[in-house]
């Protein structure tokens, strides 16, 4: 998908580029209400659309799709642009477009989510933002909390809804080494030589026990089963169980020293 050049019937190998002189006298038409400088105007940030859309090419969704959805992003960022703000337009489009694509993401998750809690949580982003661009800070959850009269636990679940999964094949950005991906920085504490070679000594400790404390570490450990399960197992007290157990695992630290 990343190579394919035509998306949504244009080839976008042959996508037209503007000069910022001719941007900006395009705009000034377009303020005019030239359709045809609008037309020239979006033909020619196509470029900017596709260059953002590509970092989301491995979520899984067609190209056609996201391409569309940043164009409307795009097309949003042209109605509400103003050249007074002294910034490039592509400065002022790209969050656009990507906010465009996000809120598709989102919606269109395969994690369904409830309306009132993604209601909610657009309403939290909306305050977020209002909130820093006013006080120049980000807000704590509890600021959150009271200004929406919503429990700080509504407001972090509500949050953590909207969050789009991240697939361990997505590459890290920023980092100097090439195709390195979220799944090479987990660690697995379980393969480790530290693991194994812990583990090694506990099995050869457990080897030291008598019968019942081995049988009862096992089913505590391995089984996960608890001690009153154990007791109505095997016949005997909670008590009992409990103090075997506390038993073994005294007796395999003094081997582990």
């Amino acid at each position: 998908m990343i190579n394919k050049v035509e998306i949504c019937g244009v080839n976008t190998s042959k996508l037209p580029v503007l000069t910022n002189e001719r941007k900006q006298e395009l705009f000034i038409k377009i303020k005019q209400g030239d359709k045809q400088a609008r037309e020239e105007f979006i033909n020619g940030n196509l470029r900017l659309v596709l260059s953002v859309i590509r970092r989301f090419f491995n979520k899984g969704e067609n190209a056609d799709d996201l391409f569309q959805i940043g164009c409307v992003g795009l097309i949003k960022a042209i109605d509400n642009f103003e050249v007074e703000l002294n910034v490039q337009f592509s400065t002022y489009a790209v969050p656009m477009i990507i906010g465009e694509v996000k809120r598709y993401l989102r919606d269109n998750n395969s994690i369904r989510v409830s309306r009132s809690i993604k209601e909610l949580a657009y309403k939290v982003v909306a305050e977020k933002d209002r909130f820093i661009r006013e006080k120049d800070r980000e807000p704590t959850v509890k600021e959150l909390s009271d200004i929406l009269d919503v429990s700080k636990e509504d407001i972090i679940m509500s949050l953590d809804a909207i969050q789009m999964p991240i697939s361990l094949q997505e590459p890290v950005i920023g980092s100097e080494v090439d195709n390195l991906n979220i799944e090479d920085q987990i660690s697995d504490k379980k393969n480790s030589d530290c693991y194994w070679a812990e583990t090694i000594t506990v099995v050869e400790a457990m080897k030291k026990l008598n019968a019942k404390e081995k049988m009862i570490l096992n089913k505590r450990y391995f089984e996960g089963r608890t001690q009153i399960e154990i007791a109505a197992e095997i016949g005997i007290s909670q008590a009992q169980v409990s103090r075997l157990e506390k038993n073994a695992i005294s007796h395999i630290k003094r081997l582990y020293k």
